[in-house]
């Protein structure tokens, strides 16, 4: 398959030159192993030209034949496999690697078994070797994986690449997939792990564009976590800057980079830009004004690498070069990005005579039987049973019917690679059951255009064979097997070549198989009128693109009868009409069987995906329909959801799934069957109403209550759940110094597994606290009757809350519930915890305090304080800040820029509490333009609310006398 890239978001991998043989350079002292790693950079640094230098801080570095230095290139995609990457002379289409594909990483997390994924992260470190074995050109062995973006919000486009919604489930899991990618030698590294994306970065709508606002308290505990858990653990080698802004300034230049993000390890890292990242600084954010200024920035933020323009350094060196000319880095700025870089080339072993202890995996651990065995053991590991009415384990049926539209199908998604193989569900169940039955549970419809009483007609594969009205009476080029996904998002796959309706751009033709590219021209929505007609809306993701020009296309008729796309207001009306009715079929096929499995879910590239979010969680309507028909013939169904994300679906007995791979169909079976007893566990809360979510784009968690941590709505699934076919006791929870534990037993008759998950909540404290906390989890294995005692550290220090009053960590006195249980809302086990602490003291404003370091806020947006640093509060018209239990006097001073000019009022109480004083806020004609202003205003204690009038940016106040 051929994935194709817009221009804009080309993913750039490669360079100009391949080989170059080591000729005289074999004796250099940069090439001698024995020498430490700081020796051999400074050797090796001391060799380079200027503009060589330049072009190491590409993503797609020139082999430099003098010095035997061989062509790299960063960025092989590795997310759960071998993924994809991009040829040195063809940037523009994605070569697929073929190898094993294992769960999607939201699969990954579900196992909630850090073991097993640092041996899946093991054999996707050894299928990277073995790729770049065959050719070193294309798989490059710096591999851009794990994500450890926290899944705040199920709608984002992006879910299927995290983990898990909790930082520390997220860690534990990034930290053992990244280990084993890394390998164990002390100091060479198998692949060269990067973590995406740094930071908050959880939307895809206007990804370029929008700004995460995050409190001091919520970037700490929260968002940084998980990354902070890989990198201090040594799990990953560098980061990648994200696309959005945080507190209004974009991640491309986040100081974070340096400052925070390298004090968590002494090792070297090796920071990455995203694709386009630096040109989007001008091009999109105008953030700079020319781009010389931008690559300054983003080389003295903390990047040391940058994905910019396929295999051409050219513009990277030519603007680096301007940079250095106008004074805006210096040469030392470069040599210690090109250190980081190669640092870790040195670690790869790309130096060394021999090449490294890694050199001798071969191309022969690609695909291995050991990593077919372990593939199937992971998804097997990684299915959550969700509900079971008793159906579930199969005991040795008969006959089946296996129905639905993924039921024969798998499919791998943007990030996952070719499999060499597929088991289906279909496969897997006939493996194990002598009488099979199968149908996609499909409505097969037709599409009549009322006005001239003409079919929606295929005319062809070709992309010039636009569809048409040409029937009058409906033949197999004019039926469409419709199937509704998520969201109201369907594809149409003609009866008569095979081939998916999809657009053209203005045109609509039939010339895929499957939904792909980069935008998915394949999607439709059906939106049925009160007339009972239908318009047709096109949803090819291209059509929010500004270039587009066609904002909410529907499914025109142009003057030839050929089908085009114009606005909604001429759209055409069509009936649709039911051909054969697939649904009914399956019923009918369940009611003749003995069990049904319906196997129904999302399609990786469809309703959602990078660049794209959700609107909604619904199962499409037809696959609802299905799963209820199949279930009024038959009460012994199961419905096996494969999906990217949590979506809104319920049936009596619920096995969940990622799309998992090849060994998908052996999975499931294993699990329908009793061969795998199953203990995946939840790693995101399914909502039950999506209706009533927040807007995407708020990252405030404690204010929204997104995540189980701060949710307290109703669930559909919480977090951490998950069914057993044998039932487990706990008893004799007991905390004992910095150890908690608890007895667990098989009180069942079969062997399985239980997560083991302890939380805390902290009853009192100076903040808010999370409903409850995940503080450890054990994945155990016990046989019937048998038990174990689960032990799980829990020291002071893990208790600690971000005081932003101080800006440091701190341990209050407070009493902790801990909670033990098999999910997050069945504590099986409780007992409190008496911690010792200091008590936050009141706030003392008449020190200098930062106005981002407030208690409340209501309408106002966090902005940068310079380009560089800072991070500061813009309010406007009534938005307020307050500051709780405050004492402060009688002068105020604030730092303040306002292009036009306002004021800010103290007040007491409330934001219409005691007017204390009004501070004038001067038009300072820019918002990095910063004055001082002062007032008098009534001294006291208590909280202190700080309102906004007109636009101000406020960075810090001081109240004293």
């Amino acid at each position: 398959m051929r994935r194709h890239f817009p221009l804009l978001l080309v993913l750039t991998l490669a360079g100009s030159m391949v080989a170059a043989p080591a000729t005289a350079a074999d004796d250099l002292p940069f090439r001698d192993p024995t020498l430490p790693l700081e020796r051999r950079v400074s050797d090796l640094l001391g060799r380079l030209t200027l503009p060589e230098k330049l072009g190491l801080l590409h993503q797609s570095q020139d082999a430099i034949p003098r010095l035997g230095i061989p062509y790299h290139k960063n960025g092989t995609e590795a997310l759960h496999g071998v993924g994809w990457s991009n040829d040195l002379n063809d940037n523009w289409n994605q070569k697929l690697a073929r190898g094993t594909v294992f769960p999607q990483a939201l699969g990954l997390a579900s196992t909630w078994d850090p073991e097993l994924i640092k041996r899946v992260g093991t054999a996707v470190g050894d299928e990277t070797r073995g790729h770049n074995a065959i050719d070193p050109v294309l798989w490059g062995l710096q591999v851009w994986a794990p994500v450890v973006d926290p899944l705040r919000d199920p709608r984002a486009g992006r879910n299927e690449e995290g983990y898990a919604e909790d930082p520390l489930l997220t860690g534990a899991i990034a930290t053992a997939y990244g280990k084993g990618l890394q390998g164990d030698d002390p100091f060479y590294l198998k692949t060269a792990p990067v973590l995406k994306h740094y930071l908050a970065y959880n939307n895809e709508v206007d990804r370029s564009l929008t700004s995460a606002n995050l409190t001091p308290k919520l970037k700490h505990e929260y968002y940084q976590q998980a990354f902070k858990s890989a990198i201090s653990a040594d799990a990953a080698t560098g980061v990648m800057a994200s696309y959005n802004l945080v507190n209004g300034r974009p991640n491309h230049v986040n100081t974070d980079l340096n400052e925070v993000v390298r004090s968590w390890t002494d090792k070297t890292l090796y920071n990455v830009s995203d694709a386009w990242g630096p040109h989007a600084l001008t091009d999109l954010e105008k953030y700079f004004d020319d781009k010389p200024e931008a690559f300054a920035a983003v080389l003295k933020s903390g990047q040391d690498s940058f994905t910019i323009d396929g295999s051409d350094d050219g513009p990277l060196v030519e603007n680096l070069t301007a940079a250095l000319d106008r004074g805006l880095i210096t040469e030392a700025d470069v040599d210690k990005g090109v250190g980081h870089a190669l640092s870790i080339r040195f670690r790869l072993g790309h130096f060394d005579p021999d090449g490294g202890p890694y050199k001798k995996i071969t191309a022969d651990v690609i695909n291995s039987p050991a990593h077919q065995r372990l593939n199937r053991e992971t998804a097997g590991k990684a299915a959550v049973l969700l509900k079971n009415s008793g159906v579930l384990p199969l005991k040795s049926p008969k006959s089946a019917a296996v129905l639905g539209p993924l039921a024969d199908k798998l499919y791998s998604d943007w990030y996952g690679g070719a499999m060499p193989y597929q088991i289906t569900p279909l496969d897997g169940v006939k493996e194990r059951v002598p009488g099979v039955t199968t149908g996609e549970g499909l409505e097969r419809v037709a599409l009549k255009h009322l006005e001239s009483g003409k079919y929606v007609t295929a005319t062809g594969t070709g992309p010039d064979d636009n569809a048409a009205l040409t029937d009058t009476t409906p033949t197999a080029a004019s039926q469409w097997d419709l199937t509704d996904w998520v969201s109201g998002i369907s594809t149409l796959r003609n009866a008569g070549n095979g081939k998916l309706l999809g657009g053209d751009w203005r045109s609509l033709d039939t010339d895929d198989a499957e939904p792909n590219g980069w935008y998915v021209q394949q999607q439709f929505a059906l939106e049925r009128q009160s007339d009972g007609s239908h318009l047709i809306r096109y949803a090819g993701f291209e059509n929010v693109e500004s270039w587009y020009g066609l904002p909410d296309p529907y499914v025109t008729v142009t003057a030839d009868g050929t089908l085009g796309l114009a606005p909604k207001a001429q759209a055409a009306r069509f009936a649709k009409e039911v051909v054969s009715d697939g649904i009914a079929a399956a019923a009918e096929q369940a009611r003749k069987a003995e069990v049904a499995v319906v196997v129904v879910g999302s399609h990786p590239w469809v309703s959602g995906r990078e660049f794209h979010d959700r609107s909604d969680l619904r199962l499409g309507d037809g696959q609802k329909r299905l799963i209820e028909a199949v279930r009024k013939a038959n009460p012994n169904t199961v419905v096996v959801l494969e999906t990217s994300y949590p979506v809104i679906v319920d049936a009596p007995t619920l096995l969940w799934t990622t799309h998992a791979g090849a060994e998908t169909g052996h999975a499931v079976a294993d699990v329908l069957f009793g061969d795998v007893n199953p203990a995946g566990r939840l790693s995101q809360t399914w909502y039950a109403a999506d209706d009533r979510l927040p807007s995407i784009l708020d990252y405030d968690l404690a204010k929204t209550g997104m995540t189980y941590l701060y949710h307290q709505g109703r669930e559909l699934y919480p977090f951490g759940h998950g069914l057993s076919y044998t039932t487990f006791g706990y008893q004799g929870l007991r905390v004992r110094g910095e150890q908690v534990s608890v007895k667990v037993t098989n009180t069942g008759e079969v062997r399985g597994e239980e997560v083991v998950q302890l939380y805390t909540h902290q009853r009192r404290s100076r903040f808010q606290q999370p409903v409850k906390q995940l503080r450890g989890f054990q994945r155990v294995t016990l046989d019937p009757g048998a038990s174990t005692t689960v032990t799980f550290p829990l020291k002071r220090s893990d208790l600690a809350v971000w005081d932003h009053t101080r800006d440091t960590w701190a341990v209050e006195p407070a009493t902790h519930d801990i909670l033990v249980g098999s999910s997050s809302d069945r504590i099986r086990q409780r007992t409190t915890l008496r911690v010792g602490g200091e008590k936050i003291p009141p706030r003392d404003l008449t020190k200098t305090t930062r106005a981002m370091n407030f208690d409340a806020y209501e309408g106002v947006t966090f902005a940068d304080e310079t380009k560089v640093s800072g991070d500061v509060v813009a309010g406007s018209d009534g938005d307020w800040i307050s500051f709780t239990d405050s004492v402060h006097g009688a002068h105020l001073t604030a730092g303040v820029a306002s292009v036009a000019g306002g004021a800010i009022e103290l007040r007491r109480g409330s934001p219409t509490g005691a007017l204390l004083g009004t501070a004038q806020a001067p038009a300072t004609g820019g918002v990095y333009t910063w004055v001082t202003t002062t007032a008098t205003v009534k001294p006291g204690k208590g909280d202190l609310y700080v309102v906004f009038k007109g636009d101000i940016r406020l960075k810090d106040l001081t109240l004293t006398g």
